[in-house]
């Protein structure tokens, strides 16, 4: 098989990954609304698939070089959309004890990057994700498992092990917001 009919084949495969990553989010939602234990590890069974995907539409996309518009638009909003949905319920859960505030800032930075990269994107100017990002987003994938699963199995405390996750993914995401908006600055504000 030629390199062109591979391409081809594969130049919708990222974004179905990405729709599916979308479509985990009402899952995640009616899992963690009852929150039992079974609930609680189908609804972590649902994440941890829901964010391979992210690796996997990125990779593709740049393997089989079909980056998209489209895909440009649906891949941030499906990561935000998954942790901003999975934090919230989480939070929502009676015996989660898991702090509002902590989930505030979180959710805030990333409304924050994501309006700094829009203005910035309007003057064309592209901020890329950095590497402090993409440890603060592995970091964040580890924490919602964890409180996810909540409960102990075979003597690990995953809600424990979740909110360590969650304090060092705090830490970056006001560290990486930091470093966005220094970036923000120097790139589109002081062009005007």
């Amino acid at each position: 098989m030629t390199a062109p009919v591979a391409s081809k084949r594969m130049e919708s495969v990222p974004n179905i990954l990405t729709l599916c990553r979308i479509l985990a989010v009402p899952v995640l939602v009616v899992l963690l609304s009852f929150p039992s234990p079974l609930n609680r590890a189908l609804a972590t069974l649902a994440f941890i698939l829901a964010s391979v995907t992210d690796y996997f539409d990125g990779y593709l996309a740049r393997r089989y070089n079909v980056i998209s518009a489209v895909g440009k638009l649906l891949d941030p909003m499906a990561d935000k959309l998954l942790v901003m949905a999975a934090l919230i319920m989480i939070v929502a859960c009676p015996e989660a004890s898991v702090p509002a505030w902590m989930v505030v800032i979180i959710l805030g930075r990333e409304i924050m990057i994501t309006s700094l990269r829009g203005v910035a994107s309007a003057q064309g100017v592209v901020i890329e994700a950095g590497e402090l990002g993409k440890y603060k987003a592995m970091l964040q994938v580890f924490a919602i498992t964890g409180l996810c699963m909540h409960y102990t199995y075979c003597s690990i405390d995953f809600h424990l092990g979740g909110m360590y996750f969650l304090w060092a993914s705090l830490v970056l995401s006001i560290w990486s917001g930091f470093d966005y908006f220094r970036k923000f600055w120097h790139a589109a504000v002081r062009q005007e």
